[in-house]
């Protein structure tokens, strides 16, 4: 692991490391956020999933989120949003897929498999790395996310119920096996098996479920957002989790948009309600 950079903030450090990626196949780059509370020992860490087109950096130096970080004691990951390298197979001409896309998901078509395993790469090797490296408690860790990472923040939460304490997303893909960004990826990511796409899809699973995990998940949502209609539809969540009883708290927020100022303007409720269940 090399570290690229590191700046004191709100008392704490945020620091950017590249390291090799056994889950990944290539070299990889995160940013860390440790509280000043750090300092003295290990505290929680929430990790945060970007969207199509991001990487570490957009969270990194967008949200807004260190100071409030700093107040309630909170390590905050960002990882890349895809496997990144000359050796990783892309599509030039797509924005929603390739890299900048990797949907947090494990691919199972070629010639994809080899690298596009973002799933293992969240839910495995920098859930164990992290700790093991840093001043954070391998036993507190929550998930946020936003857009495509806000649907693989909810997709690993269910999934994952055992290693994640809490859950929040902003504007997330909540339905992908019903919508084009997700059938374009998932078809070629997973292939034609619909039954592959189901385990990556969170209101399948919050039905497949059948009953409710204990805390509320939180998701912000703004109104003026262009894809609501097409691509996000938390309608369809939210029905899903009202049949099987799982706490719910969908804000729609009147005339934000799918942006970063959308972001600045809520995180702090976000990393609050993970410090509830975290702290």
């Amino acid at each position: 692991m090399e570290q690229k950079s590191q700046q004191a903030c709100f008392g704490g450090t945020i620091s950017v490391y590249e390291h090799d990626s056994a889950a990944l196949n290539c070299r990889m780059t995160f940013s860390l956020y440790l509280p000043p509370q750090a300092k003295e020992g290990k505290v929680p860490l929430v990790t945060f999933l970007s969207g199509l087109t991001c990487s570490h950096e957009n969270f990194t130096t967008k949200a807004g989120a260190y100071g409030i970080a700093a107040e309630l004691g909170l390590a905050i990951l960002a990882p890349d949003t895809s496997p990144r390298g000359d050796d990783v197979p892309d599509d030039a001409d797509s924005y929603d897929f390739g890299k900048g896309a990797g949907f947090y998901l494990n691919a199972m078509q070629q010639p994809w498999a080899k690298h596009y395993r973002m799933e293992d790469y969240i839910a495995e090797e920098l859930y164990t790395l992290i700790p093991q490296e840093f001043p954070v408690l391998a036993d507190k860790q929550s998930l946020c996310g936003h857009s495509m990472g806000g649907h693989g923040a909810l997709v690993q939460y269910l999934k994952n119920p055992d290693k994640w304490h809490s859950v929040s997303a902003f504007s997330p893909i909540v339905a992908p096996t019903q919508v084009p960004w997700g059938e374009k990826a998932f078809s070629r990511y997973l292939g034609d098996n619909r039954d592959d796409w189901a385990a990556y899809d969170a209101t399948m699973l919050i039905s497949d479920k059948g009953k409710a995990s204990a805390p509320t998940i939180l998701i912000d949502q703004g109104t003026g957002d262009q894809f609501l209609e097409e691509q996000l539809k938390p309608e369809r969540f939210a029905e899903a989790c009202a049949k099987v009883g799982q706490p719910l708290e969908l804000r729609m927020q009147p005339d934000y948009d799918h942006s970063y100022y959308f972001i600045q303007s809520f995180i702090g409720d976000h990393l609050r309600h993970h410090a509830k269940h975290l702290t």
